[in-house]
């Protein structure tokens, strides 16, 4: 197992910023870590590279306790932390140098990074000098400069424009084909297009663990509809396989079923036998970012 965390407690003083996580990733797969500002992401992030050592329950990575043995762990790991820390007057090569220096890794790999990030026409450039896409990717070499099994990324597309966003998603995806990355991001379509598997986070709590496949595959049908005149939410709660029935306006609902069968015909008899007439009726899938918001919205 590459990641494992069981019942992962941490405290800041009075507040709780974890409570009792667990989960497990498997080598291979890439897992979308969402959850709004202060759900505690990012506190699970420094735990499991050995940046926080104070913290209740157990995290191992290839089986070794983080807390037992951390210089081991973070040798496994290549992390991105969400402001990518980078020394911007030292130029491109001399700073994946140093890398390589503290991982006392081959200088082959500074050659082999910047090929595969694609920073072979501004290698020979100082940092600063670079846009924020290309320092992205210097980030993305520097965690990748030691060949870690283990990827973790903070939030790695955040202020990137749309041309850069593709660029690093791919390059993500690429690496993600033979190691195990835990992605932080508060960008739905990201996880859509590169994650294996959704994890979101609430208030300190995991709230939601699937492969994204077997989440597509039962996603809340939700039908919208409009009447020219008020319905009791009671009715519609009563109707056949409703899960769910919200008012979003003046004669307008939205109605949550748990089945893939189109269930606007139901709701058009229910308005016929009531003597209402129905302004609009549309269908449509949950998606992820309705999802999202339905498990971390505060009530």
């Amino acid at each position: 197992m590459s990641i494992s965390t069981k019942n992962i407690t941490k405290h800041y003083q009075s507040q709780k910023a974890l409570d009792k996580v667990s989960f497990n990733i498997p080598k291979g797969q890439i897992v979308g870590f969402l959850g709004p500002n202060g759900a505690g992401k990012s506190t699970m992030m420094k735990i499991l590279t050995g940046y926080i050592h104070h913290y209740q329950g157990q995290a191992k990575i290839n089986d070794i306790d983080v807390n037992e043995d951390p210089l081991f762990v973070q040798s496994q790991i290549g992390y991105l932390p969400e402001h990518n820390p980078l020394y911007l007057d030292m130029y491109v090569k001399e700073f994946l140098k140093f890398n390589v220096d503290i991982y006392k890794c081959s200088p082959k790999r500074i050659s082999e990074v910047i090929k595969f990030t694609h920073l072979d026409s501004e290698s020979h450039k100082k940092i600063h000098q670079l846009s924020k896409g290309y320092r992205q990717r210097v980030g993305l070499a520097a965690a990748l400069i030691h060949d870690p099994e283990i990827l973790i990324l903070d939030e790695p597309t955040t202020g990137l424009d749309p041309n850069q966003l593709v660029e690093i998603r791919g390059l993500i995806k690429k690496i993600g084909r033979d190691k195990t990355t835990l992605l932080s991001t508060h960008i739905m379509q990201e996880v859509e297009a590169i994650c294996d598997r959704v994890i979101i986070m609430n208030q300190g709590q995991l709230v939601a663990d699937e492969l994204l496949d077997d989440l597509t595959q039962h996603q809340q049908q939700i039908i919208h509809v409009e009447f020219d005149y008020s319905v009791e939410l009671e009715a519609l709660n009563r109707l056949h396989k409703v899960k769910k029935a919200k008012e979003i306006g003046l004669y307008e609902y939205e109605l949550y079923f748990d089945t893939t069968q189109d269930m606007r015909s139901y709701i058009f008899d229910f308005a016929h036998d009531i003597g209402l007439k129905i302004k609009t009726l549309n269908r449509k899938h949950q998606s992820l970012e309705d999802l999202f918001r339905e498990l971390t919205i505060k009530t």
